[in-house]
């Protein structure tokens, strides 16, 4: 309410600034015709001006803006998944009762086009995950996300990564994941509801990781092509990864 009345207190000024100088120039020249010439021809750019500087340059400013947002958001992206996300995609994985399944949908190829990004991530937005619960080394992956606290939480106080939600999610769903186990002293044993609620977990946060994998690969792809050569060879999903040629 505050911010109305001000705007219009700055309107009446102005309103009232521009009828004095066109007062004063008829108090000097006494010239009517003159003045009307002049205030008609303003008016009638004026719609156009609307157009160029409301419009089309705002839509320039705003697109470059979003580029360079753009641009400090996917450099933050990589830096979440070559400090803990490829090491989750990979070592997880190993405990997915479907990890074939899996792998046949998610092992990127240089051939792929973008039709293929977008199977891939239908397959990503829909995962399903079967985990053997008594396999997977909770304790290891308790000891890496600890590891790892203070960089997560670094990251959720970036204010660029407020405009990609879904990049947000996932920092919220490794956190979560990360306090769940910091939370038992133990996690030998445990009955059988604990390790669900654990599985669940790690499903939730496995989901959201392999979307914006792909997400994040496909923009390489068309931006950073040498960075995407490393991920086409050391990527999880495949065979035998190898960052070496051949």
């Amino acid at each position: 309410m505050k911010g109305y009345r001000i705007f219009l207190l700055l309107a009446s000024v102005f309103l009232v600034t521009s009828t004095l100088f066109y007062y004063a120039h008829y108090l000097i020249f006494r010239d009517p015709h003159h003045i009307f010439i002049y205030l008609l021809g303003d008016v009638a750019f004026l719609p156009l001006e609307v157009f160029l500087v409301v419009i089309v340059i705002e839509r320039i400013l705003s697109r470059r803006e979003k580029q360079a947002m753009l641009y400090k958001l996917n450099m933050a992206i990589g830096a979440f998944f070559s400090e803990l996300g490829n090491w989750l995609l990979h070592d997880l994985i190993r405990f997915f009762n479907n990890r074939e399944e899996i792998a046949r949908n998610l092992n990127i190829t240089a051939a792929w086009t973008s039709n293929d990004y977008k199977k891939a991530t239908a397959f990503a937005n829909h995962l399903k995950i079967s985990i053997d619960a008594h396999k997977i080394d909770l304790v290891g992956l308790k000891a890496f996300l600890a590891q790892k606290r203070m960089y997560l939480l670094t990251l959720l106080e970036n204010p660029n990564l407020l405009e990609h939600d879904r990049f947000t999610d996932l920092l919220w769903a490794t956190t979560h994941l990360d306090e769940e186990l910091e939370a038992r002293t133990s996690l030998e044993n445990l009955p059988e509801s604990d390790l669900e609620h654990l599985m669940v977990d790690i499903q939730r946060m496995y989901d959201h990781l392999a979307s914006e994998w792909l997400d994040y690969v496909e923009y390489l792809k068309s931006s950073y092509p040498f960075l995407y050569s490393l991920v086409l060879r050391t990527h999880p999903f495949q065979e035998n990864p190898s960052p070496m040629f051949g």
